[in-house]
């Protein structure tokens, strides 16, 4: 069964302590909300420091753009 969560008069939803664990999430972790059908993605904003090398390597000369696209 999935874990459920109750929206608090304040607008507020506590994440179940199973979901927090599992994914490793802690006090102080930015979110973002991305709305998808009539439900939301709830997706963690990785660290500045996370990103860094990310696109190494990367070549800016070949890519697609919209143009590209059929």
């Amino acid at each position: 069964m999935a874990e459920t969560a109750t929206l608090s008069s304040k607008f507020q939803i506590s994440i179940p302590k199973a979901i927090r664990a599992a994914q490793h999430w802690e006090a102080g972790l930015t979110f973002a909300f991305i709305p998808k059908g009539t439900g939301v993605l709830l997706v963690p904003v990785p660290k500045r420091e996370a990103l860094k090398g990310l696109a190494r390597g990367a070549s800016a000369t070949d890519y697609r753009d919209r143009s590209d696209r059929f």
